[in-house]
């Protein structure tokens, strides 16, 4: 038995036309990635284009059963961003010419090059003016990004005692595994699909299963009383990711407290001019009164020699 699936047709939108997304006719068909990318994506902004597509009430190539409830998606390139399925699941921002908006991985884009985002057309509007088709964009990966409700699991139609594939969603960031138990059972190793299932070929048992998920930032959660309900999604109340990465803030070290003035001490005279600055001991000075006919310093070169040791803030 195998849990591959055909690629949903997808219509694409570039330039106010709207052209076939596959070519009909051909099945391509996914193929077992053998497990997800280990490792965090980037967070760096990078610059791109995007277009808008429409699902037409297919699945996208994640096999979540529906769209998010805000209709914000994206499918990211087949070969590349879409990283065999490891990128399903996860959020990215995305900044157009009109604003920004945050969209859910949900679908490949097989004639997608690295860079180019395919968006709901609820999305791009958000972002660009929907006439252009297509429009420049930079957008960066999300980590622990809020999602809707906690960690859910559905399984696969055609699972059973002896082969088990579940759908994992809410968990926000990339999963690097996913552990499956049957009743009295040890956790098996769960391989991850392309069409974003994670499959033990030998089954767990008839259940219930404690799952246990672990994302690519280390946080890891497991899930009981999972039930070997056949295309139905299951709720477990837990949320894989508490809060994001990039909220744990070093503290800031404490400010020094300004030292004690006595309120006896003599207030120092006001600065004029060149005698602003503290006077430096000198014996020639000392033996010398000060008068308004010879100042100490002159003040043209003071202020020529303090700017050009100053460094220019604004280069």
């Amino acid at each position: 038995m195998t849990g591959s699936r055909l690629l949903s047709p997808r219509w694409l939108a570039t330039g106010g036309a709207t052209v076939l997304a596959a070519v009909l006719g051909v099945t391509l068909v996914l193929q077992n990635s053998g497990s997800a990318c280990a490792a965090p994506p980037s967070t760096t902004a990078k610059k791109g284009k995007a277009t808008y597509f429409f699902m037409e009430g297919t699945l996208g190539n994640c096999s979540f059963p529906s769209p998010p409830a805000d209709d914000l998606y994206v499918a990211l390139g087949q070969s590349n961003e879409y990283a065999k399925g490891a990128a399903c699941g996860t959020y990215i921002d995305v900044t157009g010419p009109k604003g920004k908006t945050r969209v859910k991985v949900i679908d490949s884009c097989p004639e997608c090059p690295a860079g180019h985002l395919d968006l709901s057309l609820t999305a791009f509007k958000k972002i660009g003016v929907q006439s252009a088709g297509i429009i420049p964009i930079t957008y960066k990966a999300v980590p622990g990004a809020a999602v809707p409700g906690p960690v859910s699991v559905r399984v696969k139609e055609g699972s059973s005692q002896y082969w088990l594939s579940v759908l994992i969603d809410n968990h926000a960031n990339r999963l690097a595994s996913v552990q499956i138990a049957g009743q009295g059972g040890g956790f098996r190793k769960a391989t991850h699909e392309v069409f974003n299932y994670w499959t033990v070929p030998g089954g767990a048992g008839s259940g219930p299963y404690k799952i246990k998920i672990t994302d690519v930032y280390g946080n890891s959660a497991t899930l009981t009383g999972i039930k070997l309900a056949v295309g139905k999604t299951q709720k477990s109340g837990v949320r894989l990711v508490k809060r994001p990465p990039s909220a744990v803030k070093k503290p800031k070290p404490a400010a020094p407290k300004p030292a004690a003035v006595s309120k006896s001490a003599p207030k120092p005279p006001a600065a004029t001019s060149a005698a602003a600055l503290p006077l430096v001991e000198s014996t020639t000075v000392a033996q010398t009164p000060l008068t308004a006919e010879a100042p100490l310093v002159a003040e043209a070169p003071l202020t020529a020699d303090l700017a050009a040791g100053t460094p220019d803030r604004c280069s």
